[in-house]
């Protein structure tokens, strides 16, 4: 239903994205994206790169007066940085002294510069690495941003935190309430327990005095979204899987988990399933959330719950040996300005793109080309819903 698609270079003149499949008259609020943005460069642990970019959307299209037309939408972000890049990005022929400028020829091991050089046959990782870097998230927090207009609507608010970064942690076993989420952007690692964020700052100085980079695990919870959304029908409707395959796209993540999916493997399915409860105060209701508010995968009504392994990423002061791929001869890895702990930002762009998909479903399942014909479909589908629970 929905389509996201983005460009542009890391040092190149500006992000864009184009947005397809929006119905018409969500509301778009600038400032709100923007907030999206600054979200995204903020985090203990993040490098220059955020000093110098100050990351706004230009509205290009498919909005009108605060609200979206049903057309597709554009935005623009550009970047600041790349007055210091023009010769070394210009789409332009260039003389070989700006060819060589900035040029990469020793991959960094854990980044797509090896890769995508055997990939693309070229010696000049720049080629590469421009497009990898993960600085090609903003646009997809601006496109997150954009869709939780209709999520707000629908009554449906998404939220992450931290759980963990590299030895500090909070418990494995503890569920942290969506109520303890509401301060998080407090904390300067977005946790929610105050002793363990202090660890897991102290955690990422320890790594970047020594040169060296730090990763964790971080949660993206969701309230409100209704059950049904998804399907079992076919493998690639299955919601879990589409989560799945939208944050372990996002650059460092390594393993994702549903609920309590890490620990899946270690208990007896009695300590693992969520028994089912009804009563006339709460309606239907589980006693637990072990499986994130995903059973087959469609939503269940409970909480979606989803974590992410962040990787620490490979850009390290004291970098691992690599070559050089011109003369094949042993070399130590190129070192780029980068973070020592990419976490914190990294749960923000998750929020982004779980609310993508969220959306999506919606979309999926309600249809409607204006807002209030999706709100009016969801109205009815809830009193479906009650009427069936209330048969006897």
């Amino acid at each position: 239903m929905l389509r996201m698609l983005t460009a542009g270079e890391s040092h190149g003149p500006g992000l864009t994205v184009v947005v397809e499949g929006l119905p018409a008259r969500v509301p778009v609020d600038r400032a709100a994206i923007d907030a999206e943005l600054r979200r995204r460069q903020g985090g203990y642990g993040r490098g220059g790169r955020m000093k110098i970019e100050s990351d706004a959307v230009e509205i290009l299209s498919g909005v009108r007066h605060g609200l979206t037309l049903g057309s597709p939408v554009s935005f623009l972000i550009r970047n600041r940085d790349h007055e210091n890049w023009k010769d070394v990005m210009s789409p332009d022929p260039q003389p070989p002294e700006a060819k060589t400028r900035r040029a990469l020829r020793r991959p960094r091991p854990g980044h797509a510069d090896l890769a995508g050089a055997l990939k693309y046959v070229t010696d000049d990782l720049r080629s590469v690495l421009e497009r990898a870097s993960a600085r090609e998230t903003a646009a997809r927090v601006a496109a997150g941003a954009l869709v939780r207009g209709l999520l707000d609507a629908a009554g449906v608010k998404v939220r992450s935190h931290v759980l963990r970064i590299g030895p500090a942690a909070l418990p494995p076993d503890g569920v942290v309430a969506w109520e303890a989420l509401d301060r998080i952007e407090e904390s300067p690692v977005r946790c929610s327990d105050a002793d363990v964020a202090s660890a897991m700052i102290g955690e990422i100085d320890r790594a970047k005095r020594a040169g060296d980079t730090v990763g964790g695990v971080f949660e993206v919870v969701v309230r409100g979204l209704p059950p049904g959304l998804g399907s079992f029908s076919q493998w690639d409707r299955r919601l879990d899987g589409r989560l799945a395959q939208a944050l372990m796209s996002i650059p460092a993540v390594k393993a994702v988990a549903l609920g309590a999916g890490f620990e899946g493997g270690e208990r007896a399915g009695s300590a693992f399933h969520d028994e089912i409860f009804f009563d006339a105060e709460r309606g239907l209701h589980r006693g637990s959330n072990r499986a994130g508010g995903l059973e087959g995968g469609v939503t269940n009504g409970e909480e979606l719950r989803v974590r992410a392994v962040v990787k620490p990423i490979p850009t390290l002061l004291m970098p691992l040996r690599s070559i050089d791929l011109v003369t094949k001869e042993p070399e130590a890895a190129s070192v780029e300005r980068s973070d020592t702990c990419v976490v914190p930002a990294a749960g923000v762009v998750g929020e982004a793109m779980v609310a993508w998909v969220a959306a999506d479903a919606l979309l999926e399942k309600l249809g409607g080309d204006s807002l209030p014909e999706l709100l009016e479909h969801l109205e009815a589908t809830r009193a479906q819903w009650k009427a069936f629970l209330e048969r006897r």
